[in-house]
C-alpha cells in the first residue's frame, strides 16, 4: 500500500485552510495517575493538540483523505494480525527544529514495546518515504531547546518510568481544529 502524504515537494499550492489529513494512532491504556500526568503535561506544553487527543503513538502521519478506505482496511487487517503488548516509557528525547527556529519538541520514548510499535508502523506503511520511524509520545513543543531540557529533567525525575499497554488502533481524520475517529480496531481481535 503506497500512501500519498499531504505536504512535501509534490503537494498542491497552499490554501488558506489546511487540507484534511488522516492519521493512524496506537491508543495506550495507562494507569490513572500516569494518564493524568501525561494529559497535564500535554495540556501545559502542547495545548493545541492536547485538546484534540490524549496520549498516543502516531503510526501514520498526514495521509491524504482519499486514502481513507485503504487505511481503514489496512487498520483492521494489521490490528487482527498483531497482539496487544506492554510498553515502558523510560527516556526522553528532544528534537530541535532546523535553524533559524529555536523551537524543540520533547518526546517520551519506549524501550520496552518499541519493537511492536515499529512492527505496526511498518505493516501499515510498508513503503515509507520519510526518515526512519522512532516510536514516541509527544509531550510538548517549546520555544527553545533549553526550555525543553529543563522540563525533561523535571519530567524524568517525577514521572518516569510509565508503563502501559497498547490494545487498540484508530484511524483519525483531522479537518482544521476537529479530529474525528473514522475507524478503530482492537489488536488481536479476529
Amino acid at each position: 500500500m503506497a500512501l500519498r502524504l499531504v505536504g512535501g515537494r509534490d503537494a498542491a499550492p497552499r490554501r488558506s485552510e489546511p487540507l484534511p489529513m488522516l492519521y493512524v494512532v496506537a491508543l495506550p491504556v495507562l494507569a490513572d495517575k500516569d494518564r493524568v500526568a501525561l494529559e497535564r503535561l500535554r495540556a501545559q506544553y502542547h495545548p493545541t493538540e492536547a485538546g484534540l487527543i490524549g496520549p498516543h503513538f502516531t503510526l501514520i502521519f498526514g495521509a491524504a483523505p482519499e486514502e481513507e478506505q485503504t487505511l481503514a482496511a489496512a487498520l483492521a487487517a494489521v490490528a487482527a494480525a498483531h497482539d496487544p503488548f506492554w510498553f515502558r516509557l523510560d527516556r526522553l528525547s528532544r528534537f530541535d527544529h532546523p535553524p533559524p527556529s529555536k523551537a524543540a519538541w520533547l518526546y517520551a520514548l519506549p524501550h520496552e514495546g518499541a519493537g511492536p510499535l515499529v512492527a505496526l508502523h511498518d505493516a501499515l506503511n510498508p513503503h515509507p518515504t520519510g526518515p526512519e520511524f522512532e516510536p514516541h509520545l509527544t509531550l510538548g513543543l517549546f520555544d527553545s531547546a533549553a526550555e525543553a531540557e529543563r522540563v525533561a529533567r523535571i519530567v524524568g525525575r517525577q514521572h518516569l518510568p510509565i508503563d502501559g499497554r497498547v490494545e487498540r488502533l484508530a484511524l483519525l481524520r483531522r479537518d482544521g481544529d476537529t479530529l474525528t475517529a473514522v475507524a478503530s480496531a482492537e489488536l488481536g481481535a479476529t
